[in-house]
């Protein structure tokens, strides 16, 4: 079970996204979501779409 609990910033200044997954709290960052099944699809759409942007940036570099 995959419950989305919103996104927090950590100690190195970074924004992770809150899950509860099987019952445990897991803080993942935005380039580990693939690796967590489910994850990506359980975000809302404002998030979907900053990680979006984010993405566009960067392949312009």
């Amino acid at each position: 079970m995959i419950r989305y609990m919103g996104t927090r910033q950590n100690d190195d200044g970074a924004i992770v996204y809150v899950f509860i997954i099987n019952g445990l709290q897991k803080e993942i960052r935005e380039h580990a979501l693939k690796q967590y099944p489910g994850c990506f699809e359980l975000l809302p759409a404002a998030a979907k779409q900053k990680i979006a942007a984010n993405r566009n940036w960067l392949s312009k570099l």
